[in-house]
């Protein structure tokens, strides 16, 4: 239909931020828009941001003024900005005497009233609504898209955890935990509607439960995901490694469904800069756990973060996060240069370090990451592995691409009819990002 209404979504950030953008697209949806990829026929674009790094949010500002010109072109098309960059103390001012071309602003605990925004928005009015607060119950938005064979699931919002370099308590609020029979319920739902492979998300999943009574905990709630049917892999993300426990890891390593991926961020390697961070654990805590996966799973692929150039770091606090990286020998790592953000501890510390250090040390961590991802899928190079077929890579159409339950991207052969199945692939030839596989006969 040439009149319909097409909406375009930008989306800036980590998985909860993909996940946000999925609940407003389903939103759009409901009032009458599809989804489009073309900019240029857009009636509707939707940002939804991220202010974790200063990096991101200069790409944002900058997509915005983009987006000026696109406006002026068509007067009609509506602009709306949402996330955690709009929820920041003081930053809804700021940002509408930045872009006032903008349409919609909403921040992260209102998502829900969106409807009402865009309909405001389309009879000609600017609108911004940013609650400091959530006041609603955590199922008063649209839940995952339906139809899709992945798909990402909230389990609780907020952190509690205050490390002093983050802003996301300040933006995204307090720990609050779903009741996990609602959970359950839009898995299952997903499941019905197609989807083979969920991923439960929260700030720290491993804190997930702690305000209910009677106890249930998160690898109580991976336990009873475990058990529905026709859903074929359960990942989550991310766990504070101050709360790993045991029990989480007997269950992982118990699933049938559970892939053997932990995301584990240790941002430093000294002790005395995990405690200016306030992570709340040490280097031996750390690596007790790591040990532990190892003995309980021994083929779990490890993937964590970590900041270089965070105030007060010497050669020396450097160095020991150069060690850990070999010991640990991670899958991958996202690796940041410290970046100050407006109303942490972190930003007013003394000892900052220069950009030049900063960056120095952030190409030295890459490289020493770049030999160990090469090194850990060199080692899969001959082995089998159990495949999610997602489908024809998008880099080259004539070849399948799929993950291993450790979260390895393979591409391969195969036919297309193959995608949302589970396949054995025996890698042949391993890249520092991908792997390439041979589809083994059934």
């Amino acid at each position: 239909m040439e009149n319909e209404k097409k909406v375009v979504t930008l989306t800036y950030g980590c998985q909860m931020s993909e996940r946000d953008a999925e609940t407003i697209a389903e939103i759009a949806s409901q009032a009458g828009y599809s989804r489009s990829e073309d900019l240029a026929t857009a009636d509707l674009v939707i940002i939804n941001t991220c202010c974790v790094r200063e990096s991101a949010e200069n790409r944002i500002l900058g997509k915005i003024g983009e987006l000026k010109k696109l406006k002026e072109k068509n007067p009609n098309l509506k602009i709306a900005i949402s996330g955690c960059m709009v929820q920041q103390p003081g930053a809804l001012e700021r940002l509408q005497k930045r872009a006032p071309h903008v349409d919609i602003w909403a921040g992260t605990h209102n998502l829900h009233n969106f409807p009402s925004l865009l309909s405001r928005a389309e009879q000609g009015k600017k609108v911004a609504e940013v609650w400091q607060e959530p006041k609603l119950t955590l199922e008063s938005t649209p839940l995952a898209e339906q139809g899709k064979l992945q798909a990402n699931v909230n389990i609780m919002y907020g952190c509690d955890n205050f490390c002093s370099y983050c802003i996301v308590p300040h933006v995204r609020g307090r720990e609050r935990s779903r009741k996990p029979e609602e959970i359950i319920q839009e898995i299952e739902n997903l499941v019905a509607s197609g989807c083979r492979e969920v991923t439960l998300l929260g700030q720290n999943v491993n804190s997930y439960g702690k305000e209910f009574s009677p106890a249930y905990d998160f690898a109580d709630l991976l336990r009873a995901a475990d058990q529905i049917p026709h859903l074929l892999r359960i990942r989550f993300i991310t766990s504070h490694p101050k709360d790993l426990s045991d029990k989480l890891i007997e269950t992982v390593a118990k699933g049938e469904k559970l892939c053997e991926h932990f995301h584990l961020p240790i941002q430093s390697g000294s002790n005395l800069i995990l405690q200016r961070m306030n992570r709340k654990y040490t280097r031996e805590y750390y690596l007790s756990r790591v040990q532990k996966i190892r003995e309980l799973i021994p083929n779990a692929s490890l993937t964590t973060d970590i900041i270089v150039g965070f105030p007060g770091e010497t050669e020396e606090d450097f160095e020991q996060t150069l060690t850990i990286m070999k010991l640990i020998h991670y899958s991958q790592a996202f690796t940041f240069m410290f970046s100050k953000r407006s109303g942490t501890l972190a930003a007013t510390m003394e000892d900052q370090i220069a950009l030049d250090v900063k960056k120095r040390r952030l190409q030295r961590l890459m490289s020493v990451q770049n030999q160990e991802s090469q090194d850990w899928r060199q080692r899969m190079v001959g082995k089998t592995y159990e495949v999610l077929v997602e489908g024809p890579s998008k880099t080259n159409p004539t070849r399948l691409t799929g993950r291993t339950r450790g979260n390895e991207l393979v591409v391969f052969k195969g036919n297309s009819n193959l995608a949302g199945s589970l396949a054995d692939v025996t890698i042949i030839e391993a890249g520092t990002w991908t792997l390439v596989g041979e589809l083994e006969e059934s």
